[in-house]
């Protein structure tokens, strides 16, 4: 009788009035127990305003019930694909909601949609990925945005492929301490490819000379990045250069002679196929030939691996002397030890002109800060 009294009501009853009621019927029925007779009686009486053709009413009954983990699991699912302005009050606060709930509605809903579950407080890592993988530029800002969103490395990944070219993404995942080496580097590296292809940058430098500062730059800053990252991080970032086959001769030299001995013994790892242990250990103690042998196992030519075992020797000489930086001298060590082929051309040539444009960049960069140092 109190659902027919109720339905009969509401069916002259003005919209504002249902509001009120709505709200009211709701948070009664939130205060009564399941065993209480009125409990099914009031559950009947909100599955029928679901059909309310006022959708003020409809947002009233989602607001009433968005907070409570006691709301009936039918009608939240039922208001959570009602229109934006009905269903956002249960997309961003209701705790009935599961993360799996969250990922087939972001599947099946709008970029609204989308944008109020990626602004949702405390949002699961499966929701998350689920909006890296298919949302667009707004619902990707309110997920980065969101500061308690479970953002796994995977969807900090799948972010920066896809939104590489967006400026405001770019800003907003170089910001997180908790992106990944590899996402930072494609982030970088995309920075790089656009500055090459503006307009203003292209006119100004030859293309030639422009295709070797972006490369030599793109290098850098991704041994720059090496230098923030350890353990299982660095090995990440070695596979994910290897992938991309981004672990060329050209490169491994620059890592080598700059210092990373870490990363390049990294990168040695996911080239050879061997254990990180046994390739360090080989690095540190084996003989010439043995060195020689694992950097030939990883792909370097038996053209250009003596460059790289003698790289690895001095560097080895300048690790056992307790005082002085092992920087120094590198680069005029390793040009005096390798005899230069005839032929210009030669690979060993390039790297070691390489090696020589690196030492000079090296110094030039020790000489400023020794006068900045003079200065203070």
């Amino acid at each position: 009788m109190i659902v027919q009294t109720f339905i009969r009501w509401a069916e002259s009853a003005s919209v504002s009035e249902r509001e009120k009621a709505a709200s009211a019927l709701a948070s009664t029925f939130l205060r009564l127990k399941p065993e209480d007779g009125r409990h099914r009686q009031a559950l009947t009486a909100l599955i029928h305003l679901l059909d309310d053709p006022a959708a003020s009413v409809r947002s009233a009954l989602a607001q009433a019930l968005s907070t409570s983990p006691h709301s009936p699991r039918g009608i939240v699912l039922a208001l959570g694909e009602d229109q934006p302005d009905v269903a956002c009050h249960i997309l961003t606060l209701s705790p009935v909601l599961t993360d799996h709930d969250l990922v087939d509605l972001a599947g099946r809903g709008s970029r609204l949609v989308r944008g109020l579950i990626a602004a949702r407080p405390g949002l699961g890592a499966g929701a998350a990925a689920a909006i890296a993988e298919i949302g667009e530029i707004g619902e990707i800002l309110l997920l980065l945005d969101n500061g308690t969103a479970r953002l796994t490395r995977y969807s900090l990944m799948r972010i920066a492929a896809r939104h590489a070219g967006d400026g405001r993404v770019r800003g907003s995942l170089l910001s997180r301490p908790d992106l990944p080496a590899e996402a930072r580097e494609l982030l970088v590296r995309h920075v790089g490819e656009a500055l090459s292809a503006f307009n203003l940058v292209s006119r100004l430098i030859d293309p030639v000379r422009l295709t070797h500062v972006t490369r030599q730059a793109g290098a850098a800053a991704t041994l720059h990045l090496s230098d923030h990252a350890a353990g299982e991080e660095m090995a990440r970032l070695a596979a994910h250069l290897a992938a991309s086959a981004r672990l060329t001769p050209t490169f491994l030299m620059q890592a080598l002679v700059s210092g990373r001995i870490d990363f390049f013994a990294a990168a040695i790892t996911q080239l050879c196929g061997l254990s990180e242990h046994r390739v360090r250990a080989m690095m540190a103690t084996g003989r010439r030939h043995a060195i020689r042998a694992l950097y030939e196992s990883a792909g370097l030519g038996r053209d250009i691996s003596p460059l790289f075992v003698e790289a690895t020797l001095i560097w080895r000489q300048c690790a056992s002397q307790p005082e002085g930086q092992p920087e120094e001298g590198i680069f005029e060590a390793l040009a005096a030890s390798v005899k230069r082929p005839a032929d210009p051309a030669a690979p060993v040539n390039r790297l070691l002109d390489l090696v020589e444009e690196i030492g000079h960049d090296d110094r030039r960069l020790r000489t400023r800060a020794l006068a900045r140092s003079l200065a203070a």
